[in-house]
């Protein structure tokens, strides 16, 4: 049952009244501040945003809730009993793998951001407005651009637009498990400058830029070598990602023509779709997008366990799922948006259902539904608090291919260099140039 209809005009101002609830019964990101009435979700008291006295930098982060006891399990036994709070994704899950469970836990809301996006929030509420449609944003440069949504639309780039740190090189792993339980790890270099939410970024200097990505494959050695730079722009219709891709086997850099949408992901054996990178990425315009409103669900959180160094990645990656003994889930309020495609455009998945986490505003998992209205997939987002930040992301991002009876997972980075959050990096590391020249 949802908690809240959101039924209001698609690109409605936020009044004065609902504004001035920010940072008062609304914490800093537009979540609400106190818990719920069952005293199952507790109240926001500013999450994790120093590090435990056992941290040490570059460290995986240790688990500050390791103590905790499990409250509860569901299983294919018992989840009926629990239905009203499982998306219909883990449902099916549980429903065709006997072995898969979920850990419950206490909720613990370890969302935190530093101050001046919290500071950023509160001047977007009443500046920030759509664009080009609904596939733009304007009147801000950080923060979450619209804490108090009016409309699914809002909620989606909410998503797109969280603060995930100023700048990361993160070495991670993926892999595509087979209905047969093989795979191959496909190791990757990751690095990632982000524009808007920089400290002292301005709307003028944004130049349509939320960010800059390049990656360069480092395992297994036939793929060694090739590398991808993309420039991702902030509205995407007015002009379009810009990717460019070193092939170690042709030697050159060839500039893409789509990196979007339905366009499948290299290496994914066919289960990821270029906009399911970080849960959901790029325009929104092909999709029409419908504000549920906020119900309460168990989701993956606080997922230090299958984040901790040294544990081998054939312990977390089983026939049919992740290791349910390493992942955690706990009761939180989720915003619930519904994306349905559009007239006119193809796409695997022609209904999607976001979870929003709504300290976050990270998306935690996602129902799949094909043109037929069939649940062919679920995508989930496994959070952490990067408590050094402070920053809250996935740490670890799985999809589920009922249809195939396998799963694609990426982020695994337990037996590599934990994320460096302070390198050095600038735009002129992100062209076509510095792609040639590092692939030579």
């Amino acid at each position: 049952m949802l908690l809240a209809a959101v039924a209001l005009p698609a690109y409605a101002r936020v009044d004065a009244a609902q504004a001035a609830r920010l940072g008062q019964d609304l914490m800093p990101l537009g979540g609400e501040r106190a818990g719920n009435a069952a005293g199952t979700i507790p109240s926001w008291e500013g999450g994790l945003s120093t590090p435990p006295a056992n941290y040490q930098p570059g460290m995986h982060h240790p688990d500050p809730y390791a103590t905790d006891a499990q409250l509860y399990r569901v299983d294919q036994s018992n989840a009926a009993q629990y239905k009203a709070m499982l998306a219909p994704g883990f449902q099916k899950l549980l429903e065709q793998h006997p072995d898969y469970y979920l850990r419950v836990y206490p909720t613990r809301r370890s969302a935190a951001a530093p101050q001046r996006i919290y500071d950023a929030t509160r001047y977007n509420v009443s500046n920030a407005s759509l664009i080009s449609g609904g596939n733009g944003v304007e009147g801000t440069a950080a923060g979450i651009p619209f804490p108090i949504p009016q409309s699914g639309t809002e909620a989606i780039w909410n998503h797109i637009m969280r603060y995930r740190g100023e700048q990361i090189r993160m070495i991670t792993n993926q892999a595509a498990v087979l209905n047969s339980g093989s795979y191959v790890l496909l190791k990757r270099e990751r690095d990632v400058l982000f524009i808007y939410g920089r400290e002292g970024m301005t709307p003028g200097e944004l130049d349509n830029t939320l960010f800059f990505y390049k990656y360069q494959v480092t395992a297994p050695s036939k793929l060694a070598g090739s590398s991808l730079v993309v420039q991702e722009t902030l509205d995407q219709v007015l002009a379009i990602r810009k990717a460019w891709r070193f092939s170690r086997g042709e030697r050159r850099v060839r500039r893409l023509p789509m990196l979007a949408y339905e366009a499948l992901q290299p290496d994914t054996n066919g289960m990821a779709t270029a906009d399911v990178v970080d849960a959901y990425n790029g325009a929104p315009d092909r999709y029409e997008w419908d504000l549920k409103g906020k119900q309460e669900m168990l989701m993956p959180y606080n997922s230090y366990a299958v984040h901790q160094k040294g544990v081998p990645y054939d312990q977390i990656l089983k026939a049919k799922s992740v290791n349910p003994e390493l992942l955690r889930y706990e009761l939180h309020r989720v915003w619930v948006v519904e994306a349905s495609l559009r007239k006119g455009f193809s796409h695997p998945y022609a209904k999607r259902r976001f979870y929003l986490d709504e300290d976050s505003w990270q998306i935690l998992a996602v129902d799949l539904y094909d043109k037929n209205g069939d649940l062919i997939s679920l995508q989930e987002a496994h959070p952490i608090s990067y408590y050094d930040v402070p920053m809250f992301g996935s740490t670890l991002e799985t999809i589920y291919d009922f249809k195939g009876s396998r799963y694609f997972v990426d982020g695994l980075d337990n037996n590599e260099p934990m994320y460096d959050f302070n390198v050095k990096l600038n735009k002129g590391d992100f062209t076509a140039a510095a792609l040639r020249r590092e692939g030579i």
